[in-house]
């Protein structure tokens, strides 16, 4: 099922646009005529994001400033689209953090952030924005997953488990909606150059693991891309990774979890 043409009224969302996967998806969407409404908290970023976007590819490229984390801050990005009479017809939900440490030794107060922002936000934005395309016959929705969703993640609890959440909702909202012409695609990157190793309290992950495991923000989204425009359930990006998720999948967790814990804390 390809991707609904560019239409003027039209718009794609992508959240967490400011950096890394977002705004790479962001770039890629552009690249083939998407007008593209950037979403995050650091406003100073995305216009300058949005000012490169619209002179390399002469689209309309738009910025809200909003925490998806908060219900406001959905409710904002709502009430500015409606201002703006845009209608979405391509959903990246993006926005989501890490964090590495004990589930004990983490903070209540952040891991309830992170599964409001990587969870709640995506169920309430595909909420607000399914129905639409499917009264229009035409939409599509990219979720970014994780290989973390694939098994448990001792070290990163409640990351690995938002990302489980992200990929079982996703692949089954993308059978319900067959035969309505939209789709539902799960992305599920293995690690990426981006800043949210930084942001999990990883930084320095890429120089202990092998190159060959790490993709680049801008292949990752021609990959995220190209999957939707296929009409695609889920795609794990890269060979190793995609290995990896099957072995993540099938192997007792008797033995992966001891192992998991293991090299999870030596890569941190």
């Amino acid at each position: 099922m390809p991707l609904p043409p560019p239409r003027e009224d039209g718009t794609a969302v992508v959240t967490g646009a400011s950096s890394g996967i977002g705004a790479a998806i962001a770039g890629a969407l552009g690249a083939r005529g998407y007008a593209v409404t950037l979403v995050a908290r650091r406003e100073e970023r995305l216009l300058g994001l949005a000012s490169e976007l619209a002179a390399a590819h002469g689209i309309r490229a738009g910025v809200i400033s909003a925490d998806l984390a908060e219900r406001e801050g959905r409710e904002r990005l709502a009430r500015e689209l409606e201002r703006l009479e845009m209608q979405v017809d391509l959903l990246v939900n993006n926005a989501g953090f890490g964090h590495h440490a004990d589930f004990v030794d983490a903070g209540r107060e952040r891991q309830l952030e992170m599964v409001a922002l990587n969870c709640e936000a995506v169920v309430d934005l595909c909420g607000r924005y399914l129905p639409p395309m499917v009264a229009r016959e035409a939409g599509a929705v990219i979720n970014i997953a994780s290989t973390a969703a694939f098994q448990p993640l001792p070290g990163s609890a409640t990351y690995a488990a938002s990302k489980a959440f992200v990929l079982s909702f996703s692949e089954a909202v993308h059978e319900e909606l067959k035969g309505t012409g939209v789709t539902v695609t799960a992305v599920c990157p293995g690690p990426v150059r981006t800043e949210f190793a930084e942001v999990a309290g990883i930084g320095g992950a890429e120089d202990r693991t092998p190159g060959m495991l790490w993709m680049s923000a801008e292949d990752l989204a021609e990959e995220a891309v190209e999957a939707a425009e296929k009409g695609k359930r889920a795609v794990v990006p890269g060979p190793l990774n995609h290995a990896g998720s099957i072995l993540g999948r099938h192997t007792p967790r008797v033995i992966s979890l001891p192992l998991t814990r293991r090299v999870w804390r030596q890569v941190t």
